[in-house]
């Protein structure tokens, strides 16, 4: 009996589902958390709508570290999982390599501002929850002296990622109305019929 060699299953032109559901949903939470921290800049102290849109902050600053740690484990299982493999967009050695830093930087950017997040709240000693469905523990005890530190750390960690996010939009918009590769709607769901 002889057997026919199975036939390797072409490379995505989009990325999943999950990928799609987990890029997105950081894309949120970076535009949010950004935004509340300077809405509640404006707010009086002790209003509750300030403490209002920080305690959603906090949840969805806990939410993105979530996601980023999840994004991490799925994108690295990407590597084994030929069902998974993206068909390469044409474009020049050097804007391959920008895009592979870009998204290199904003990994890291990402995983340091929702660590930093977390230590800035733990040296407040005060209590945090996510979406008053469970309390944080502090499980490392951080001086509190820290928590100035920690504060400028995170705050400019933010402006940072939110430069490199929106000049990671910019090139998204640039691949799909200057160059028309194809590079965005490799993030979008695909029309009906047109699964991959």
């Amino acid at each position: 009996m002889s057997y026919l060699p199975t036939e390797a299953a072409p490379p995505r032109k989009r990325y999943d589902a999950f990928s799609m559901a987990l890029h997105w949903i950081t894309a949120f939470c970076v535009i949010f958390l950004f935004a509340s921290a300077h809405i509640w800049e404006a707010l009086e102290r002790g209003t509750p709508l300030r403490k209002g849109l920080q305690s959603l902050h906090i949840s969805f600053g806990i939410l993105l570290g979530a996601v980023m740690v999840v994004r991490l484990v799925w994108r690295i299982s990407a590597a084994f999982s030929p069902s998974r493999k993206l068909e390469k967009v044409p474009m020049p050695g050097a804007f391959r390599l920008a895009a592979h830093a870009t998204h290199g930087v904003l990994y890291i950017l990402l995983l340091t501002q929702a660590t930093l997040g977390f230590l800035f709240r733990w040296a407040q000693g005060e209590p945090f929850w996510f979406f008053n469905l469970f309390e944080v523990p502090d499980v490392f005890n951080i001086d509190p002296t820290l928590r100035h530190t920690l504060a400028m750390l995170h705050n400019n960690v933010a402006w940072a990622l939110i430069l490199l996010a929106g000049a990671h939009a910019a090139a998204a918009l640039l691949h799909h109305y200057v160059l028309r590769d194809g590079t965005l709607r490799r993030m979008l769901p695909a029309c009906k019929g047109n699964s991959r």
